[in-house]
């Protein structure tokens, strides 16, 4: 009998066993993948070749399109991750009905417009039409299905003409130093709180770290004689997975992070992870406390932002920053540099007596 599975993509997965046979093959539909399995064992029974193509009818619905795609990464072991499969759950619920023939620019200008009407903002929209048009030309180049990319790049330009799909805005919140102390103060003081959250404030300041890097570093991923760490699969546009970096753990930002590190090592014993808590937890700990404290428009990122900054405010160049925040293209950093108005005069003041002592030495001499 044949064994039929359903996928989390919504696929059936069937395998048939029979005579020292076995052959498997991915359906959108339960149907056709019955079909196909009764078909193989009767060739398998009568000797003669075996089917192995899809016999299912073709993809009626935008939503067939996103199984496919899925099935098809599935089966050469290059799973979605957690966002890329977010923003496509969200494309079945919203378009994935559509009719592929209906599939047209005003269909999907039209489209463009509810998402902004319901509150989607230009980056999330060009989000949206990124993943329709890597949907849609999936299904042309690997299954030869007959769908229109062109379609979705001229909606694309039409709604970027209204300003409803472009890049997003550049964040440039960054915590003032007394709201570092105030957010610092409340949690280790309160007495409800149970992870370190002070701790792991100063310790993303002190980084430049990402929220999920810092709950993710093993006790064994710490070089204790170089005073490094290392980030593994640490977030790349380009490399997902085997992406390590080895980091420097410094005390150039008003934290020392080996210090953090070591204080951590008390705790844990130096067993599992450093900072053993799910991202989550940390996120909403971190909410909670900025909210009892009224301080406003601040997320948990910001302080990766701050760090960053404060590093270049150091004096570190940007080829050290990004050995800290693991930045590849060094433009990416541009927006970090945005040093405060009142750090020339700090600059200027560590400058001047440098030039004072080569202008003596040149005197002298």
């Amino acid at each position: 009998m044949p064994t039929f599975t359903k996928l989390r993509s919504g696929s059936w997965r069937v395998q048939v066993r029979r005579k020292n046979e076995y052959i498997a093959n991915t359906f959108v539909r339960r149907r056709d993948a019955e079909e196909w399995a009764l078909d193989v064992e009767r060739s398998i029974d009568r000797g003669t070749p075996i089917r192995r193509s899809r016999p299912f009818e073709q993809p009626r619905i935008f939503s067939d399109l996103i199984t496919l795609h899925l099935d098809d990464l599935a089966q050469v072991g290059k799973p979605v991750r957690r966002s890329k499969s977010m923003v496509l759950k969200a494309l079945k619920i919203s378009l994935g009905r559509t009719n592929l023939k209906e599939l047209t620019r005003e269909r999907l200008i039209e489209f463009g417009r509810k998402r902004a009407a319901q509150g989607a903002g230009p980056a999330t929209l060009a989000i949206d039409f990124s993943f329709i048009r890597t949907i849609l030309l999936h299904a042309a180049a690997v299954h030869g299905i007959n769908v229109s990319v062109e379609n979705v790049q001229l909606a694309r330009a039409a709604l970027k003409h209204l300003d409803l799909v472009g890049k997003s805005n550049e964040r440039d919140r960054r915590p003032s130093q007394d709201e570092l102390d105030r957010l610092i103060g409340y949690t280790e003081s309160n007495a409800q709180q149970y992870l370190p959250l002070g701790r792991i404030v100063r310790f993303a300041v002190a980084t430049a770290m990402r929220q999920a890097e810092i709950c993710r570093i093993e006790w064994t991923d710490v070089d204790m004689s170089k005073r490094t760490v290392t980030i593994r699969d640490r977030k790349d546009p380009r490399r997902k997975d085997g992406n390590h970096q080895v980091v420097p753990l410094l005390n150039s930002t008003g934290y020392d992070a080996w210090q953090l590190m070591l204080e951590q090592r008390i705790l844990t014993r130096g067993l599992g992870r450093v900072f053993p808590y799910h991202s989550k937890s940390v996120g909403a700990a971190f909410r909670r406390s900025c909210n009892a404290i009224d301080i406003d428009d601040l997320c948990f990122h910001d302080l990766r932002h701050e760090g960053t900054s404060r590093l270049f405010e150091a004096g570190f160049s940007i080829q050290q920053v990004a050995m800290v925040t693991g930045h590849k293209d060094w433009r990416m950093l541009r927006r970090y540099t945005n040093l405060k108005p009142e750090d020339l005069h700090k600059m200027q003041k560590a400058a001047q007596p440098s030039m004072e002592q080569f202008l003596a030495t040149l005197v002298a001499s």
